[in-house]
């Protein structure tokens, strides 16, 4: 019996260990993409290929979203995937962007804009080692703070509709670009709600105006790939303080109930009659 047990282990060993270890490398492999999209960002950007570099931060965003996915699908979501994870994006979404915008906008400022950007990497840094303190206390359909892929992709998409309207105006450009990496960084660490799509179910089907959405926003990625990732990049960016916003202004329902009020004890009240050898007891609630 015992070598028959033994046999059987061994035949489930072998043939459970090479699937595991495939789907596992799956999504670790494409999360190394985005890592390497997000290295060759920083290199285009030292290099002046700045439109180049932003592209690269649009195929990291992608690689960080079908990654995590990946993994939950095919249950192979780990601890050390969520580290890689936050790594990777330190370098992909935190110091990628904070070059392209240094490079391309905030160099004409000097130590202003070394100061900025350096504020927004920091920033991005703090705000994945919160999300992932918070990860299992947190709502699954909303995220605190500006997600550090919004951020990046935001500075990605305002440098794509740069350069399609071909302005030149560095100094403009820094003027804006400035306030702006700061703006980024403070929504990155501050509190306020941005929708989160990890808890959409994919089994359940789209309806019509999802589909319809889904085909028009195709549509005009394909013909105006620079404006539209700027649009898309810019809303989800202002998402966050309109939804605080629509919240604040709703009455909100108390977490905690009000407590009933307990029962006093009962007092006994010692009633002493005209005559002294007659006593009445009265119990009052």
């Amino acid at each position: 019996m015992r070598l028959i047990s033994g046999r059987i282990r061994e035949s489930r060993l072998k043939v459970a260990e090479p699937i595991r270890r495939g789907f596992f490398l799956i999504p670790v492999t494409i999360t190394s993409l985005g890592l390497l999209s997000g290295f060759y960002s920083l290199v285009s950007s030292v290099n002046g290929h700045f439109e180049l570099a932003a592209v690269m931060i649009a195929v990291a965003f992608i690689c960080d979203g079908l990654d995590g996915r990946i993994a939950r699908a095919s249950r192979t979501a780990s601890e050390f995937g969520v580290e890689y994870d936050s790594l990777s994006d330190v370098v992909a979404f935190g110091v990628a962007p904070a070059a392209l915008a240094y490079c391309w906008a905030l160099k004409s400022a000097g130590p202003i804009g070394i100061v900025a950007t350096g504020l927004y990497v920091v920033c991005g840094a703090l705000r994945l080692a919160r999300f992932n303190v918070q990860v299992e206390t947190t709502a699954k359909n909303r995220f605190v703070g500006l997600p550090i892929p919004g951020a990046a992709i935001f500075i990605a998409g305002v440098t794509l509709a740069y350069s399609y309207f071909e302005f030149e105006s560095p100094r403009t450009l820094a003027a804006v670009m400035t306030p702006m990496t700061l703006l980024l960084g403070g929504l990155m660490i501050s509190r306020v709600p941005y929708p989160s799509f990890k808890s959409m179910n994919p089994d359940r089907r789209p309806g019509i105006e999802m589909l319809v959405g889904i085909v028009l926003v195709a549509a005009l990625l394909i013909a105006l790939p620079q404006l539209t990732a700027f649009a898309l990049a810019l809303a989800y960016v202002s998402s966050g303080p309109i939804l605080m916003f629509r919240e604040g202004m709703q009455p909100r329902v108390p977490v905690l109930r009000p407590v009933p009020k307990k029962a006093e004890p009962a007092s006994a009240t010692i009633v002493v009659s005209a005559s002294p050898h007659e006593e009445s007891v009265d119990h009052e609630s």
